[in-house]
């Protein structure tokens, strides 16, 4: 099976709950996804509320991978640049796939489906993306044709002792 993607969905109290379980599921997984295990989805739900404030705002678009079941299993906040010199390109925040549904895909077909999105708004050229080090997480991003920009050295502590690099990627979409 595959994931079914909608983007912009209506925001339900189901969906807005499949997200945080996500979200929870995904950090307590070891996903660098903003948060350090364990945390809970009251230590989350502060952060979702952020996002879908953004998404209300018309500052973001929210791109969601559906289940067999029509269970919330991967997701994508793709938002716009307010810098009226960067607006040709967006930033893709808290991809996520959930780790029962990794190793088949999902991901690569979660960051086609970001891609496919952001070709359809007018102006947009490239999408950017900052990920942990540390995790393999380059390399994946890479072979999905993104290409590494930047890195700021030790500049994530996940823990006393433990800081990884954040690096910037890219993905030109023209």
């Amino acid at each position: 099976m595959s994931l079914t993607f909608t983007l912009d969905p209506a925001v339900t109290p189901e969906l807005r709950d499949g997200l945080l379980d996500l979200w929870a599921d995904v950090t307590n997984a070891g996903g660098a996804v903003g948060f350090v295990a364990p945390a809970t989805r009251e230590d989350i739900r502060p952060e979702l509320v952020r996002s879908l404030a953004r998404l209300a705002q018309g500052h973001s678009r929210l791109l969601v991978g559906y289940d067999e079941e029509g269970r919330v299993a991967a997701t994508a906040f793709l938002t716009f640049n307010t810098h009226r010199l960067m607006g040709h390109w967006l930033w893709l925040y808290t991809v996520m796939v959930h780790p029962k549904h990794q190793g088949r895909g999902y991901g690569r077909d979660l960051l086609a489906a970001a891609a496919d999105a952001a070709r359809g708004i007018d102006g947009i050229d490239a999408i950017r993306l900052g990920c942990r080090s540390g995790l393999g997480l380059e390399r994946f991003y890479t072979s999905c044709g993104y290409r590494e920009v930047g890195r700021v050295p030790d500049a994530i502590r996940v823990a006393p002792g433990d800081d990884r690099d954040d690096v910037t990627m890219l993905l030109t979409l023209r």
